[in-house]
């Protein structure tokens, strides 16, 4: 009953109603944005939801334009070359999210799930396989988000997304609301470039 009804009323309703108290703070970051560099405000990424399938996620931009369009940040040699000056704090706070929230409404994510993965992440779209993490929405948040975001490896992420899996109920997802607010708060787990 949870996962197949009240988890996506939840999710509408939670979507919706952050988005409409975030409005005016959501207008005020693009405006930012827009001030710092004229390219586009959002940032639109293929990336994979439930059952393998692909969608576009919408970000706040936080990137010049010149960044590589489909590597993951954390990736990237030299990241802070990239990255804009507004887009460092909102990439701390994971401001840079928030349009995900129109992810949500739409229904190509949850408010909690594995993190979705880029379309090119085959290494680890094909180790959630192996823990049935490909079978749920992608999230806004997710457990292995919370237990090390950018910091752990993929073996271990997909783990841990298989756990969600088998631990999905509306308990766990508030604990993971409730831990990853924690988190944002605390800036831990966050990686902005490949290690040497």
């Amino acid at each position: 009953m949870y996962k197949n009804f009240i988890k996506r009323l939840l999710d509408i309703i939670l979507s919706l109603t952050a988005l409409i108290i975030l409005a005016v703070p959501m207008i005020i970051f693009a405006l930012i944005i827009k001030h710092e560099d004229k390219g586009p405000v959002f940032f639109l990424q293929k990336r994979v939801g439930i059952n393998k399938t692909h969608f576009m996620i919408y970000k706040f931009r936080t990137m010049k334009s010149s960044t590589p369009h489909d590597m993951p940040t954390h990736m990237l040699q030299d990241a802070d070359k990239y990255i804009l000056k507004c887009g460092s704090w909102m990439r701390l706070y994971s401001i840079d999210e928030l349009p995900q929230l129109f992810n949500i409404l739409k229904g190509d994510m949850a408010v909690v799930g594995p993190r979705p993965a880029l379309w090119n992440q085959f290494d680890l779209i094909e180790e959630r396989d192996k823990y049935g993490a490909n079978d749920v929405k992608p999230g806004l948040t997710g457990w292995a988000q919370i237990k090390g975001r950018d910091t752990i490896s993929i073996e271990e992420k997909a783990r841990l997304d298989g756990e969600y899996v088998k631990k999905q109920s509306f308990i766990f997802d508030l604990v993971c609301i409730f831990l990853t607010v924690k988190q944002v708060l605390t800036h831990s787990g966050v990686s902005e470039g490949a290690k040497n």
